[in-house]
């Protein structure tokens, strides 16, 4: 959200991913997307440095968190490697393999 100051000083935020256009006729012009107008203080130029920042902020936060990928394969892995272990075979005393009962009720 980035601040704007209506032209009677009352202070805004208002959502960036909302705006249409910016018009600078002697007052400044934000037309959102529903169709309604915002007249506000700030020349284009503010307004438009206010936008870059705020993306570039959302930009920085969003390359911090590490990549889905390489997350899901460690996730995957380590399920895979619960499941193998949860379906080893269990060795009788006689040294026979028996498989463990997938349901309790087959014990």
């Amino acid at each position: 959200m980035i601040l704007v100051t209506r032209l009677d000083r009352q202070s805004m935020l208002l959502n960036p991913d909302h705006i249409i256009s910016i018009e600078e006729t002697p007052d400044t012009v934000v037309t959102l997307f529903n169709g309604n107008h915002v007249l506000v203080r700030e020349p284009a130029q503010v307004l438009l440095n206010r936008i870059i920042a705020f993306r570039s902020v959302l930009l920085r936060r969003s390359a911090s968190v590490p990549s889905g990928r390489s997350y899901l394969r460690r996730r995957r892995n380590l399920q895979y490697q619960q499941a193998a272990h949860r379906s080893s075979p269990l060795i009788l005393a006689n040294g026979s393999a028996q498989q463990k009962p997938l349901h309790r009720q087959d014990i």
